[in-house]
């Protein structure tokens, strides 16, 4: 039987065990730079077991940050920053992810958004600027840049967010693309621009993993199958494993939104893992150390990512190890034996 807490590996990315911590927005940088809260916030999870660290939501312009706390890699002077938390989480034994993205529409403290249609997110957010063609290339290159910077930090693996209604996600997706030019008749060129960009200044033992909304919950929102479609296109561009997420692209339909509960996202991941013949990451309340457990050996995810469970509890994949095996030890550091 696979274990939760059995090693990984995928392309040169050797993990100790299954468990990643899922990028989770802290709010707290100042010009896009993590600082002290960052540091600690990221180690000690790095010191708790955690497999892979995702770091949170990093923005590749500054006009595409959700809000002015978020964390950005647009700089070259961004890049030490990252380097110091990346290096400290190696040195206990976690391989840290970086999740690259742009809110697009979403950024709610730029003076104007921009998104692939003039299509607000609701009535409380602006309306965004429809991004030229010209223009598109342009953000395409600072995905580019930002993946270049992320490799000079000593990231383990790239993300691309695609998911959750931000940028990428935006051009993907018939309720907010409603372009006439190459990028409206094509609905994943953009992604897949993105992807081949940010793989060419990447090494080539490194993974890409993309995060995906497999459904869209709002009201006309595409179904799996598109979902589907889309992570195959993913996977022809060079993507090596796509983390399985859904919604956030607008308010859930009734009709269309099955409630949140424990494994509520895992179909989806299981799904895509058959489909696109990708490995995957679950999502989606997993912080139950047997439904995790589950996830894993009965292969319908390769991965799990971990978020509020994590937050919680630093030293969440010790104690869970613990639950699941009390008589091994051999987990736990040196320093913090005599609490086991």
């Amino acid at each position: 039987m696979k274990s939760l807490f059995e090693p990984y590996a995928l392309k040169g990315l050797e993990l100790r065990n299954k468990i990643v911590m899922a990028p989770m927005c802290q709010y707290s940088a100042v010009d896009g730079i993590p600082d002290e809260w960052h540091f600690t916030h990221y180690t000690s999870r790095a010191v708790g077991g955690t497999g892979m660290i995702m770091m949170e939501m990093t923005n590749v312009e500054a006009r595409g940050r959700i809000t002015d706390h978020c964390l950005g890699i647009w700089s070259d002077g961004h890049v030490p920053h990252y380097k110091r938390i990346v290096d400290a989480c190696h040195r206990h034994g976690a391989k840290v992810g970086i999740q690259l993205a742009h809110a697009g529409r979403k950024a709610r403290d730029t003076e104007t958004p921009v998104s692939s249609s003039p299509v607000a997110f609701n009535e409380d957010f602006k309306t965004p600027h429809e991004l030229s063609t010209e223009e598109v290339d342009e953000v395409i290159d600072a995905f580019r840049w930002g993946a270049a910077r992320a490799v000079e930090a000593g990231f383990d693996t790239i993300e691309l967010h695609a998911a959750h209604g931000y940028l990428i996600h935006q051009f993907q997706s018939p309720l907010t693309n409603r372009r006439t030019d190459e990028y409206g008749e094509d609905l994943n060129l953009f992604g897949r621009k993105v992807v081949e960009a940010v793989k060419s200044v990447m090494p080539e033992e490194m993974p890409l993993i993309l995060r995906i909304s497999a459904v869209e919950f709002a009201e006309g929102g595409y179904d799996l199958e598109h979902g589907i479609w889309l992570s195959k296109q993913y996977a022809t561009a060079g993507v090596d494993m796509i983390d399985v997420s859904a919604g956030g692209e607008g308010k859930p339909s009734e009709e269309r939104f099955p409630g949140i509960y424990p494994g509520y996202l895992v179909p989806y991941a299981r799904a895509v893992k058959e489909e696109a013949g990708l490995p995957v990451m679950a999502v989606g309340l997993l912080e139950d150390v047997n439904l995790a457990e589950h996830v894993v050996a009965s292969e319908e995810a390769d991965l799990v990512a971990i978020g509020r469970g994590l937050l919680r509890d630093p030293y969440w994949v010790l104690n869970a190890a613990r639950e699941r095996n009390p008589e091994d030890a051999s987990f736990i550091p040196e320093q913090y034996e005599r609490a086991y």
